[in-house]
């Protein structure tokens, strides 16, 4: 920490920006949720385990379908505290019976995804 600096003080807020957690390739694999095959472009999303809004860093890369079904789904807090692994998300009933029915969609299948009514 830079002499005459306090300690309380985050170097965010000294207006040094922390480098991002590395962004990973979509290139060649798999959707993190329901397995089909990624297609680099418009129809690939990161999705962040825990929310940013919650500390979260962690990203998976998903289908723009499959990112917007968990967030129509459930809530950002949600997330954080019973949903921040692909194994907990998958097995939330509304989930897997969303990955049950776009399985045998073609990977770069996009569709509206109705808001959630809570």
């Amino acid at each position: 920490m830079p002499h005459g600096t306090p300690a309380s003080e985050s170097p965010r807020r000294r207006g040094v920006i922390t480098p991002a957690a590395p962004r990973q390739d979509v290139s060649s694999g798999v959707c993190a949720l329901c397995g089909r095959p990624l297609v680099p472009g418009p129809s690939v999303e990161l999705h962040h385990l825990v929310p940013r809004s919650e500390g979260g860093r962690v990203t998976v890369p998903l289908h723009r379908v499959c990112h917007r079904k968990i967030h129509a789904e459930l809530t950002e807090r949600e997330l954080a505290v019973a949903y921040a692994t692909v194994a907990a998300l998958r097995a939330h009933p509304a989930i897997a019976a969303f990955i049950r029915w776009v399985a045998n969609k073609p990977p770069e299948f996009t569709t509206r995804t109705a808001p959630r009514r809570r």
